[in-house]
């Protein structure tokens, strides 16, 4: 028998088992997530700290240096690291231009006001969004979409998800437009990687607590390279 004949295709237990492992793989594991995180922490914390933009901008980045060095060394992808200076630098392009404090923190609101927006219609339209996260991974980006179970699981994911996002605009704008400074610090600190932390325990919940089965004949066309 030939070597091709004699692979076997390993079939997941379960539509979330398959899923869990796609959607670890999209947002990069644990590591890719601290990596996002950790550049926006140090930047909130020395600014509350300190008051002063260019000591939160130089602790920010330059961490968020460090953490691309040692993926650049180790030969392995950037884009969360990358991601995180973004946000920071455009947050503080827009504070030292208009000279506000305040400023540094309206990139975030806005970008969590959209995130949320299309999230909640993605799932009103019965394309959520965690689908299209999977099928990035997969390398066929609507294949997903053709099962009826993992469809309703990305739709309860996704809205999971949502919510982080909804929270932050809907304590944040309000502090923003008050002027209140300081506690948009604070509520960027406590609502930024706890509410992440938050929302990926529930989504862990959902994926461990169902276990919606896969028909090993036919199972989810999530897989790259299949028609």
């Amino acid at each position: 028998m030939s070597q091709a004949g004699s692979q076997q295709v390993d079939v997941p237990a379960s539509v979330e088992q398959l899923v869990r492992s796609k959607l670890s793989a999209a947002l990069g594991g644990q590591r890719g997530m601290v990596e996002a995180a950790l550049p926006t922490l140090a930047f909130t914390l020395t600014w509350v700290s300190s008051h002063q933009l260019r000591p939160a901008l130089v602790a920010s980045v330059g961490l968020a240096s460090a953490l691309l060095a040692i993926r650049l060394v180790q030969r392995q992808t950037p884009q969360f690291v990358l991601n995180s200076m973004f946000g920071i630098g455009i947050g503080a392009l827009i504070a030292m231009r208009t000279g506000d404090a305040k400023d540094v923190f309206l990139p975030g609101i806005i970008s969590n006001a959209v995130y949320g927006t299309v999230m909640l219609v993605s799932v009103m339209i019965g394309w959520p969004l965690v689908g299209f996260l999977i099928g990035s991974v997969t390398g066929d980006v609507t294949a997903w979409h053709r099962d009826r179970p993992v469809v309703r699981l990305c739709s309860r994911l996704t809205l999971v998800l949502a919510v982080p996002c909804i929270l932050r605009v809907v304590v944040q704008y309000p502090l923003f437009v008050a002027d209140r400074v300081g506690w948009l610090g604070v509520a960027k600190i406590t609502m930024g990687w706890p509410l992440q932390v938050a929302a990926l325990a529930a989504m862990v919940y959902l994926l461990s607590r169902n276990a919606t089965p896969v028909d090993a004949a036919d199972p989810p066309d999530l897989a790259p390279g299949r028609a």
